[in-house]
């Protein structure tokens, strides 16, 4: 065979393949996933098949390994004794609600398998160090268990407090678990992991990366955050446990809540569910104690997951934006909507209703910056109104309704979070809570730039193509 006659057999081998790539993928990455996300992975493969075919394989199959999932169903078999004796309880009984929100309590019980419990005393937290505090002064009360989960996790001058008090902890025979992200956590991780386990501590790695029968997508993450101390006091919110600073040239902005009372019981359970699926060992009844009041307002917990197919967090936030009639404040550092997600805010909108975007100013993700902003033309020409936050950067991840309802948690506003990342919410069906909400939110709102839809159509060009590139790939991200 002469050379020519060489290369244009390669030739035909790559056109060929490509062509097979393309049309072997059409059939198959529909299959479980959102219209936008396909969309975005069929246009990645048809430009780039090669190399849209590897990354696929990587990341694209939209799904948890099977031991997984198992597990899981262990765990909620282990603990339905639990939940049955929980449910015999006049303390737990489900707490009156407006009607109005009676349907969407019980879609958040459906969806995440936890009630709506009254009885319990709930703080919202800003101050960065002073919430790490309070976590290490309720860790300093424990008396049968301590367990954390954070998605990163830092040995640091601002977490020494909580180390600390793990340690003393550990000391007078408290079972202390603390369960870190295998990515978000990475680089701390030769550091942390010794010092904890020298206190004591029981650490444990959430979803690192396997390979063979246990493999998993290794972009697959646990975004948690969560304390719990005895089963009767928790926390969850933006803040990960590590220095506000932690990033050169920003400083975190926070929101956590404190909950004290029987719904720290479900945070619990989320905690031990996750455990329970790393490392196959079940925390105990003895970390559920009968529950006591602690105050008068309701809170309900709704985990999210790759596990599950319908996405919880994004059904129930886009049934919450449905109802509002008078407005709705979603605050978020990441923002890539699903179209459900969009136009839920768009209609709330032409419904009358005032709806406010509060995002961070600054971009500390190229990628996820430029798509992020592709959104905002046309939520501006909805009559959206964007406040971009400039005063630090700001990582709360909230939404209040109304005046009436409040929703405080892990989970940001895009794709990943909703689809592939282990996320907890807490949600509060009470004005008080949602009333501190909303003068946080006011607060943000000061701090903040207006973004008008006139000053940003004058943007650069540069900025367009570059944030309408991004959006592209956006369902990838």
């Amino acid at each position: 065979m002469t050379d020519l006659e060489t290369t244009g057999f390669w030739a035909t081998v790559f056109v060929v393949s490509d062509w097979a790539i393309r049309l072997a993928m059409l059939p198959i990455v529909p299959t479980r996933r959102s219209p936008e996300a396909a969309k975005g992975w069929l246009l990645f493969i048809f430009f780039l098949p090669w190399l849209g075919l590897v990354l696929y394989l990587l990341i694209g199959r939209p799904r948890v390994p099977r031991w997984r999932t198992e597990r899981f169903r262990r765990f909620m078999h282990a603990i339905e004794p639990i939940r049955q004796k929980m449910r015999a309880l006049p303390l737990l009984a489900p707490p009156a609600v407006t009607p109005q929100y009676a349907p969407s309590v019980q879609l958040a019980t459906d969806l995440g398998l936890l009630p709506n419990f009254g009885g319990n005393a709930v703080e919202l937290l800003t101050d960065y160090s002073g919430t790490l505090a309070r976590i290490a002064a309720d860790i300093d009360t424990a008396q049968g268990s301590v367990h954390l989960c954070f998605y990163i996790f830092a040995s640091d001058e601002r977490t020494a407090p909580v180390i600390e008090a793990l340690g003393r902890a550990a000391a007078r025979g408290v079972r202390c678990r603390v369960l870190v992200d295998a990515f978000g956590s990475r680089p701390r991780l030769p550091v942390l992991v010794p010092q904890l386990r020298a206190l004591g501590v029981d650490v444990r790695i959430a979803l690192p990366v396997r390979v063979g029968r246990k493999a998993a997508r290794f972009d697959l993450r646990n975004h948690r955050k969560l304390a719990v101390v005895d089963g009767r006091v928790g926390y969850t919110g933006s803040q990960n446990m590590i220095a506000a600073d932690f990033r050169p040239g920003l400083t975190y902005s926070e929101l956590m809540v404190r909950i004290e009372g029987p719904s720290a019981l479900q945070l619990q359970a989320v905690f031990a569910s996750d455990w329970y699926v790393e490392t196959a060992e079940y925390v105990g009844d003895d970390c559920f104690p009968v529950p006591r009041a602690a105050g008068d307002v309701p809170a309900q917990v709704l985990p999210n997951g790759p596990s599950s197919s319908i996405q919880p967090a994004q059904r129930m936030v886009v049934n919450l934006i449905h109802l509002a009639t008078r407005r709705v404040v979603v605050t978020t550092p990441y923002f890539i909507p699903g179209q459900s997600f969009q136009n839920a805010l768009e209609t709330a909108v032409l419904r009358g209703a005032e709806v406010h975007l509060i995002v961070d100013d600054h971009m500390d993700q190229f990628l996820v910056g430029n798509a992020q902003r592709s959104y905002y033309e046309e939520l501006l020409a909805a009559g959206v109104r964007i406040h971009a936050y400039t005063e630090a950067f700001l990582h709360t991840k909230s939404v209040s309704i109304d005046g009436q309802v409040a929703w405080i948690g892990t989970c940001n506003m895009d794709m990943r979070s909703f689809e592939l990342n282990e996320e907890v919410v807490a949600l509060f069906f009470d004005r008080r809570i949602a009333a501190q909400l909303a003068a946080l939110e006011e607060r943000y709102m000061q701090g903040a730039r207006r973004i008008t839809l006139d000053a940003w159509r004058r943007r650069p060009f540069a900025q367009e193509l570059a944030q309408n590139l991004a959006r592209l790939v956006s369902p990838l991200l």
